[in-house]
């Protein structure tokens, strides 16, 4: 381990990739970025990360949060952590895993026009179920479409998680929308399927879901915008760094 080059002396190599994050998406952000280390080939097999402290640092995330990200990382054969003088966290080239859903690759460009129309439809049919007031019937049909995403397995996750923003949809008030929206989400999931599934994540995604419903049932309009904006920005940063 002594003779492998160490990301620190490679600080220019770095330092345009590896910035504080924007948002409220910690972990999803940091997450991205070192997978975009690692996707580029800025690292090289057996080449180290930046230490714990200067890459929290560098990232403007917990400590805490770095080590989640790192943990990530390390169950999906992308790091290997060793302990001693000569430890730290070096890269590992990405395996293929055969359980991983294969199937025709996805461009930078398709990629981030779904991800772009996503998030205007999604950030839009926030404010409008905000500004529409939910009847009792409506609320209802929320606030269990809410239950169902915490109640879920990983393995059903994705369907409620749908289930939850389609239902948002509708309480916009337009079945065009709603359309718009069903189709731009086959195509999203299409992408989510290509991806782990990070519980982490998952843990993020459900604290956003509450926020936003809370907005919506309160009639909270620029706070639905908000916290719908963020949530669709984490699934984004997930998807940049994974997706190659």
């Amino acid at each position: 381990m002594d003779e492998r080059r160490s990301a620190e002396d490679g600080e220019g190599l770095l330092s345009p990739v590896l910035r504080p994050v924007r948002s409220g998406n910690g972990y999803e952000e940091a997450l991205e970025q070192i997978l975009r280390v690692i996707r580029l080939d800025l690292l090289s097999e057996g080449d180290r990360l930046p230490a714990e402290r200067e890459l929290a640092l560098r990232l403007g995330v917990s400590r805490a949060i770095l080590r989640e990200v790192l943990r990530t990382l390390t169950e999906q054969g992308l790091v290997v952590s060793v302990r001693g003088r000569y430890g730290g966290t070096f890269v590992r080239r990405p395996a293929k895993n055969p359980e991983q859903p294969q199937g025709p690759g996805v461009s930078a460009v398709d990629l981030e026009d779904t991800l772009r129309f996503r998030e205007v439809l999604e950030v839009g049919i926030a404010e409008l179920a905000a500004r529409g007031r939910p009847c009792p019937a409506e609320r209802d049909r929320l606030e269990e479409a809410l239950a169902a995403t915490g109640d879920a397995s990983p393995d059903t996750y994705r369907r409620y998680d749908t289930r939850f923003h389609l239902t948002l949809a509708e309480l916009a008030g337009s079945p065009s929308l709603t359309a718009e929206y069903a189709t731009v989400r086959a195509r999203l999931n299409q992408l989510l399927d290509r991806i782990p599934l990070l519980v982490r994540n998952l843990e993020h995604a459900q604290r956003q879901h509450t926020e936003l419903a809370e907005a919506v049932l309160a009639g909270d309009a620029e706070s639905a915008r908000s916290v719908m904006r963020e949530h669709c920005a984490g699934t984004a940063a997930l998807l940049r760094g994974f997706l190659p």
